[in-house]
């Protein structure tokens, strides 16, 4: 064989044995932390101007984050800022990685939800009252304290509250100015105030999917840049 086809042979059998380039890691691999659980949402938008992106439940399963579901996602009408940052009143979405308190509806919870779900009556109410006691909090009736301005009425937002999750944003220990009121619920027409919606599919896929037991957080963020999901 000539030498030029012995080092023809030998590229040949280089390229054939290289093979296809390992697949990158699942998203939640990638990140800093998930919540300590084996369940996690991941909230995903393009940048920090955007109103849409991607909703994803994954499952860890044998040590291996694995896929389960995913949705279209709509988010504040003003985009995303860094959750330790945010101002209330501004339509934006806080990134961060969050807890999933309870979940909560106006119609009764799906088939199958574990979840400690809370039904929405005519005297339910969010104060969103940075002067009030229950500060980003559930009150039933509304709080004395609790303007009705500065509440959300629960019941009056119809299919979007039908069924929600509370995201835990500024929760455990409220900072009052920073937001109150973020939850993850059903699509309106159009982006939100600062929540995360996904269609009324979805949404009750969500709640039949997630299991306590397992605590499942909320990462939500950005595909990359200072909000990147990736950080959280």
């Amino acid at each position: 064989m000539r030498p030029g086809a012995v080092a023809l042979a030998v590229s040949c059998l280089v390229v054939l044995g290289a093979g296809p380039p390992a697949p990158s890691p699942a998203l939640p691999a990638r990140m800093a932390d998930t919540g300590g659980g084996t369940q996690l949402i991941t909230a995903v938008a393009p940048g920090t101007a955007s109103t849409t992106g991607t909703v994803t439940w994954w499952d860890l399963r044998d040590g291996r984050w694995v896929r389960t579901g995913s949705a279209p996602a709509r988010f504040g009408a003003n985009g995303l800022v860094e959750g330790a940052s945010r101002k209330q009143g501004t339509n934006t979405t806080p990134t961060g990685l969050y807890g999933l308190p309870y979940a909560f509806g106006i119609k009764a919870p799906p088939r199958g939800t574990a979840y400690k779900y809370r039904r929405v009556h005519r005297d339910s109410w969010w104060c969103q009252d940075n002067d009030s006691r229950s500060y980003n909090r559930w009150t039933e009736p509304r709080a004395a304290d609790c303007r009705a301005a500065e509440s959300e009425h629960l019941i009056t937002y119809g299919a979007r509250y039908a069924h929600a999750l509370v995201i835990g944003f500024n929760y455990e220990r409220p900072v009052r100015g920073r937001g109150a009121g973020i939850f993850l619920h059903v699509d309106g027409r159009g982006a939100t105030a600062g929540c995360v919606s996904v269609p009324q599919g979805a949404m009750r896929t969500i709640l039949t999917w997630a299991d306590p037991a397992k605590r499942p957080h909320i990462a939500v963020g950005t595909a990359g840049g200072a909000t990147a999901v990736t950080r959280y």
